[in-house]
């Protein structure tokens, strides 16, 4: 018990004691924390004041830059403004020169309107002098008739006057013929008049001739006036073809090119073209000789190309002038549309437009054709307006009297019927058809539109320097070689060159053999000789090739 005392007594004395030891230590940590305390909270403060300054720096800063940045937002607003009036002023600028073109635009819209207007117050003051110049003619003719009346009046009078004589003669007659032939009344009656019939068909016949020759000699002047105006009106140049194109060369080195080595090139060129073409001593050009104008102008550009582009060969030369004749096509079409259009017809079958073209490259004596063809329209229809007639039909008339000469020297037979049968396929309408096959008296005329077309056909065709014969017989002679040529079965293509002095002949290969190709040149060349009458010698080339083409793929 007393040891449990003793150790109680030395637990508490333990504890005391170690609680004071504690107690110390306790006050010791309290006085570091509350030195650590203090510390902390003069660092916080002492934080809290360069935070406070770092703030106010801070917000100085962004001030500062808030003031940079409104004085750029400011000055770029300034600048964007001076962009905006820039690009209103360039604006205004613009539309002010675009107003001010619109203004010169109409401006000369109203110049051209005011030359127009004074044409056409020209052409009414003309128009208006030719009005009263016909109206003066009228007035003369008017005094003609009444002049003719009166004079119809006075031989009324004198035929009553006969009458009367003729009835007292025949009070007369009848007692003379009663006393003297013993005649009865109805007798004498009926010889009388018999004799007064004869005698009023006398007189008339004689007042009918009279009034004839004056219609005659008034229509002979009326129709003179008419064609001497019609003529006035018209007034185109002449213009004639001949047989030979030149081209420029750039050098006359290119001579040799043309030629080729040992004369390929220029061979080739004249079996694709038809055409003979003259390499001579003449510097820097090359003469292009052909009757035909189309192989001609076919050839010329086909040349014109080659030397542009350098590639001078066999294969290139094929190609460029397989490519020209294609685009020639395009362009022959094109020339007919525009020859209708010219003259005023919206309604010619789109095919004719192709044989309307073509006749740039036909001639009549050295008259190219188309023209000739538009010179006749413009005169039959400015005829046909003098005369009161239908203008249009008249005018389609003679744009369509030749369109036969497109194709008659392929075909065969008169152009004028060839035309016609061409003319009716298309749909044109009788008048044209009329005066198509009128024109060469191939039939009547039964409209009066076709003696017009005739008529202007003939003035054409008279005006001084407008044909040649010589030239004509010449195209006429190798027109006719070719065609006997082309007769010949298997021949594909025929070109006489050399001014009527060969003629080159291309045939089928498939089909002919080389014994054959040469029999028929024979039969050619004699059935020449036979038909064709021409100075010197005919020379006739057959050529036959075969060509074999494979791709590699």
């Amino acid at each position: 018990m007393i040891e449990v005392i003793v150790g109680v007594s030395a637990f508490a004395v333990g504890g005391a004691a170690g609680f004071a030891a504690c107690k110390a230590a306790a006050a010791k940590t309290l006085k570091e924390k509350e030195a650590e305390y203090e510390k902390v909270i003069s660092e916080k403060e002492r934080f809290i004041e360069e935070a406070k300054k770092q703030a106010e720096q801070l917000i100085k800063e962004a001030e500062k830059e808030a003031r940079l940045r409104a004085k750029e937002i400011e000055n770029e607003a300034v600048q964007l403004k001076k962009e905006q009036e820039l690009i209103i002023e360039k604006e205004v600028l613009r539309r002010k020169q675009q107003l001010e073109e619109e203004l010169k635009k109409e401006r000369e819209e109203l110049q051209n309107l005011e030359k127009t207007l004074m044409t056409r117050e020209a052409q009414l003051e003309k128009r208006i002098a030719r009005i009263e110049h016909r109206e003066e003619e009228l007035d003369k003719k008017w005094e003609e008739v009444k002049k003719l009346e009166e004079e119809i009046k006075a031989i009324q009078k004198e035929i009553e006057q006969k009458e009367e004589k003729l009835k007292a003669a025949e009070e007369q007659y009848m007692l003379e013929l009663q006393r003297i032939a013993s005649m009865t009344k109805e007798e004498a009656r009926e010889e009388l008049m018999k004799r007064v019939e004869e005698e009023a068909k006398l007189e008339a016949a004689k007042l009918m001739k009279e009034i004839e020759e004056n219609a005659r000699k008034e229509a002979e002047k009326e129709a003179r006036w008419n064609l001497v105006t019609a003529i006035q009106r018209l007034s185109p140049e002449i213009t004639t073809s001949y047989t030979i194109s030149v081209v420029d060369l750039p050098s006359n080195d290119l001579k040799g090119r043309i030629i080729g080595r040992e004369g390929r090139n220029i061979r080739a060129f004249e079996m694709e073209t038809g055409v003979d073409l003259i390499i001579d001593d003449t510097p820097d050009i090359v003469t292009i000789s052909s009757f035909d104008p189309l192989r001609r102008e076919i050839a010329k550009e086909s040349l014109e190309r080659l030397i542009a582009d350098g590639r001078i060969h066999p294969g290139r030369i094929e190609e460029v002038v397989s490519k020209v004749k294609e685009e020639m096509e395009a362009k022959i079409r094109k020339l007919g549309e525009e020859t209708c259009l010219e003259l005023g017809f919206t309604d010619v079958h789109p095919e004719l437009f192709y044989y309307i073209g073509k006749l740039y490259y036909r001639t009549s004596y050295t008259q190219n054709v188309l023209l000739h063809t538009k010179e006749v329209a413009y005169l039959a229809g400015m005829m046909a307006a003098e005369l009161g007639l239908d203008e249009k039909a008249a005018r389609r008339g003679g744009l369509m009297h030749d369109i036969g000469k497109s194709i008659s020297h392929e075909v065969g037979g008169s152009h004028s019927k060839v035309g016609a049968e061409l003319a009716k396929r298309y749909g044109e309408p009788d008048v044209v058809i009329n005066a198509i096959l009128y024109h060469h008296n191939d039939e009547p005329a039964r409209y009066p539109e076709a003696v017009l077309v005739a008529a202007a056909d003939a003035l054409s065709a008279a005006r001084p320097g407008a044909r040649r014969e010589a030239l004509q017989s010449y195209i006429n002679r190798l027109e006719k070689i070719e065609a006997i040529v082309n007769s010949f079965e298997n021949v594909e293509k025929s070109f006489a060159i050399q001014a009527g002095r060969e003629v080159r002949i291309i045939v089928n290969a498939e089909k002919l053999s080389d014994e054959e190709a040469y029999m028929l040149t024979k039969e050619i060349a004699k059935r020449i000789e036979k038909e064709v009458e021409f100075p010197g010698q005919i020379k006739v080339t057959t050529i036959r090739e075969s060509r074999f083409v494979e791709v590699a793929k």
